[in-house]
C-alpha cells in the first residue's frame, strides 16, 4: 500500500509541473495562438472521455498493474512529445497521448487500493491518497513556477521531461507491487464468472447510478468552476486581482492538507451520505460568500478576503469527500467489476469537468447574480441527492465502522443436568 500511495503522489507531483502552464505554453511560448491552446486543452479532456469506457474492462480482465504500466508509459511519451511540440499537429497528438494516459491512472490506482485494503480500511486509504496527491500537485506547481520562463522554451522542455520522468517512476514503483497473496484480496479479485457484467449490469445498479448522478453534480459545482466560472466571476464581478486567484488556490490546498486527517476522525464513524449532505451545505455557504465578494458593497480588501474564503470552504468540503465517495464506489462494486465501477465514476468526473467550464465560464463572466444563485441551488441539490442515496445503501455501505463493532451477544454457560448426564 505504501508503494501505491508513493507512486500516486509522484504522478501528481509531475502533473503539478505542467498543468497550470499548459495554456501559456501552447499559446505564447510555442506561439501557436489562443485558439490552438483551446483545442489542445479540449483534446486533452476528450482523450480521457474516449479511453475511460474501455479502461475499466481492461482493469477487470487483466488487473490494474498492467493497465497502469501501459498508461504511465503512454503519459510519459505524451509529456516528452508536448515538450518538443512546435506545430499544431504535434501539440494535438501529444495532448491526446497525455490526456489518455493520465485519465487511466486514477481508476487503476483506485482499484489497486481496493484490492489491497479491507472495507474498513478504505476510508483512511483514500483519504491518504487524496492528501498526498494534493500535496504533490501543490509542491510540483510551486517548483514548476520557479523553473518556468516564458522567454525560454527550453525551460518548458525541462518541465515536461520532469513530468515524464515522474510517470516512469510511478510505473517502476507500482511494477514492484505484488498483488497476489495479500489476505485483503480474498473475495475482491476478478472471478471468471463475473465476465458477463459490463455496462448493462452497472446501469442496472440503482445505487451506483444515483452515486454517479451525485458525483456529476459534485464535480460540476466545484472542480468544474475553479479555473473557469469562479475565476471569471472573481475578476469581473468582484474585481479580484489575478494574483489573488493564486492566493485562493493556495488557501484551498492549505485547508485540504491541514484539515484532511482532522476531518477523517470525524468522518470515519458517521454515515457517508450524511457527510456528503453536509458538504453540500458547506458549499452552499461558500457560494453565498462568493456572492458577497462580487455583489456586496464592501471594500476591495473585504471582497478579496471573501473570495479566498470561498476557496477555503471548498477545500474543507473536498477534505470531507475524499474518505467517503471513492470508498463508496469500491464498496458498491461487485467483485469482478471494481475496475469498471472506478472507471465509470472517473468518466462521470471527466464529463463534469468538461461541461462545468463551458456552462460556468460565460455565466461567471456576464451573469453574476444568476451564476451565484444557480450554484447555490446545485450545492443544495448535493444535499438532497446524498440523503436520497442513503436510502439505497446497506448500513455497512453507508457506515463501514458498523462492520467492526463487537457483538453484544454474550455466550451463556448452561449447566448440564444430572439426568442428561446419566442418559448419556
Amino acid at each position: 500500500m505504501r508503494r501505491i500511495q508513493a507512486g500516486s503522489a509522484l504522478s501528481a507531483f509531475g502533473l503539478g509541473f505542467t498543468v497550470p502552464y499548459l495554456y501559456v505554453y501552447v499559446a505564447q511560448v510555442r506561439d501557436l495562438g489562443a485558439a490552438t491552446a483551446g483545442v489542445v486543452l479540449a483534446v486533452f479532456a476528450m482523450a480521457a472521455l474516449v479511453v475511460l469506457p474501455f479502461s475499466g474492462r481492461a482493469v477487470d480482465r487483466r488487473g490494474p498493474v498492467p493497465v497502469l504500466l501501459v498508461a504511465s508509459v503512454t503519459a510519459a511519451v505524451g509529456a516528452v512529445a508536448m515538450g518538443f511540440a512546435s506545430s499544431v499537429p504535434a501539440a494535438v497528438g501529444a495532448a491526446a497521448l497525455l490526456g489518455a494516459g493520465t485519465a487511466v491512472l486514477q481508476p487503476a490506482l483506485a482499484t489497486m487500493i481496493v484490492w489491497c485494503s479491507a472495507q474498513t480500511e478504505r476510508t483512511r486509504a483514500f483519504a491518504m491518497q487524496f492528501f498526498l496527491q494534493n500535496l504533490g500537485l501543490g509542491i510540483g506547481g510551486l517548483i514548476g513556477g520557479l523553473l518556468v520562463d516564458t522567454s525560454r522554451p527550453g525551460s518548458f522542455v525541462l518541465l515536461f521531461s520532469i513530468e515524464a520522468a515522474m510517470f516512469l517512476v510511478l510505473a517502476a514503483v507500482v511494477g514492484t507491487v505484488r498483488m497476489p497473496g495479500s489476505p485483503a484480496l480474498q473475495g475482491t479479485r476478478p472471478s471468471e464468472d463475473g465476465k458477463a457484467g459490463g455496462v448493462r449490469a452497472l446501469l442496472g445498479h440503482k445505487a451506483m447510478v444515483q452515486l454517479c448522478v451525485l458525483g456529476f453534480v459534485l464535480f460540476f459545482a466545484c472542480y468544474g468552476q475553479f479555473e473557469s466560472g469562479l475565476a471569471a466571476y472573481g475578476t469581473e464581478a468582484a474585481g479580484i486581482q489575478p494574483s489573488a486567484l493564486g492566493m485562493a488556490l493556495a488557501a484551498n490546498t492549505a485547508v485540504i492538507v491541514v484539515a484532511q486527517f482532522l476531518v477523517l476522525r470525524f468522518v470515519e464513524h458517521r454515515k457517508r451520505t450524511r457527510v456528503i449532505a453536509a458538504v453540500g451545505l458547506i458549499w452552499a455557504v461558500a457560494w453565498m460568500v462568493a456572492g458577497y465578494a462580487g455583489l456586496g458593497h464592501g471594500s476591495q480588501a473585504m471582497a478579496t478576503a471573501a473570495f479566498v474564503s470561498t476557496y477555503a470552504l471548498f477545500g474543507l468540503g473536498e477534505a470531507m469527500l475524499s474518505p467517503t465517495v471513492a470508498p463508496l464506489v469500491a464498496d458498491l462494486a461487485p467483485e469482478s467489476m471494481v475496475g469498471s465501477y472506478n472507471s465509470a465514476f472517473a468518466l462521470v468526473k471527466q464529463l463534469a469537468l468538461a461541461v462545468g467550464p463551458a456552462v460556468g465560464g460565460p455565466m461567471g463572466a456576464a451573469l453574476h447574480g444568476p451564476y451565484i444563485v444557480t450554484f447555490v441551488l446545485f450545492s443544495l441539490g448535493i444535499t438532497f441527492l446524498a440523503v436520497r442515496l442513503g436510502r439505497q445503501l446497506t448500513p455497512e455501505q453507508d457506515q463501514p465502522s458498523l462492520a467492526v463493532k463487537p457483538s453484544k451477544v454474550v455466550a451463556r454457560h448452561e449447566p448440564v443436568r444430572e439426568s442428561e448426564t446419566a442418559a448419556a
